[in-house]
C-alpha cells in the first residue's frame, strides 16, 4: 500500500497548541506508547468514560504491539506519529528526520489501514527541518498547553493538581502511557477524568 500524501499549506503546518477557547472542549494526548502494561488500562478508562484521545505512538513500540495499536484504533482513537525512536529532532538531518517520521507513519498505516495526519516532535523540539518533513509527509504538528510533567513521576496527587488548576477550554492535555513506570499516571487519570466531566468539559480528539 503505497501512501498518498496530503499537501499542508503553511498555516496548516504550523504547530497547534490549543483549541478553540470558546468551546468546553479538552483534547487528552497520551504519548510514548503503546505498552502492554498501561496502555490497556488507559484504554478501558478512556471507554468507561466515553472519551476519545489522540495516541502518540513511537514506531519501535508500535512494531513490538501491533495488537495494541490495532486495539487503540479500533476504540476510535486518533493514532499519531511521535517518530521511530524519540530522538531530538533539532539534531538529526533532513534525511534522519524524514526516516524517522516516514517508517513510523508507514508501520501505523499498515497495522490499521489508516495513515496518521498528526506528528508530535519528541519533548515538543520541532526544527525547520522537521517541520518541512511533515509538510512533505502531510502531517499537522500538535504540541500542548497542558503539561503536569507526569513523565518525571511527581506523584499522583500532583499530577491531578496541575492538570485540574491548568485545563482551560480549548486545553490540550500530555499526558504519558510509556517510556517507563505510567502508575502515577493512569492513578492520575482515574480522578481526573471525570472532575473534568463533572465540570462541563466536553473531550474531544483534534480533527483529521
Amino acid at each position: 500500500m503505497q501512501p498518498v500524501y496530503k499537501a499542508l499549506t503553511v498555516a496548516e503546518n504550523k504547530p497547534v497548541y490549543e483549541l478553540d477557547p470558546a468551546q468546553r472542549v479538552v483534547a487528552l494526548t497520551i504519548d510514548d506508547g503503546p505498552d502492554p502494561r498501561y496502555t490497556p488500562t488507559v484504554l478501558a478508562l478512556l471507554q468507561q468514560y466515553g472519551i476519545r484521545a489522540t495516541f502518540f505512538l513511537i514506531g519501535e513500540n508500535a512494531v513490538e504491539h501491533p495488537a495494541l495499536v490495532r486495539d487503540i484504533a479500533d476504540r476510535g482513537h486518533h493514532i499519531a506519529n511521535h517518530t521511530w525512536t524519540h530522538p531530538d529532532l533539532r539534531h538529526l538531518s533532513e534525511s534522519q528526520v524524514r526516516d524517522e517520521l516516514e517508517r513510523t507513519s508507514d508501520l501505523l498505516l499498515r497495522t490499521t489501514g489508516r495513515l496518521p495526519t498528526w506528528f508530535r516532535a519528541p519533548g515538543g523540539d520541532w526544527s525547520e527541518v522537521s517541520l518541512k518533513v511533515t509538510a512533505d509527509l502531510g502531517l499537522r504538528n500538535m504540541s500542548w498547553s497542558v503539561d503536569p510533567r507526569d513523565w518525571a513521576r511527581p506523584g499522583t496527587s500532583v499530577i491531578i493538581d496541575r492538570i485540574l488548576k491548568d485545563v482551560r477550554p480549548g486545553s490540550i492535555v500530555l499526558n504519558h502511557d510509556g517510556g517507563g513506570d505510567r502508575s502515577q499516571t493512569v492513578a492520575a487519570m482515574k480522578t481526573y477524568l471525570p472532575a473534568l466531566i463533572d465540570s462541563g468539559y466536553f473531550f474531544t480528539a483534534p480533527p483529521n
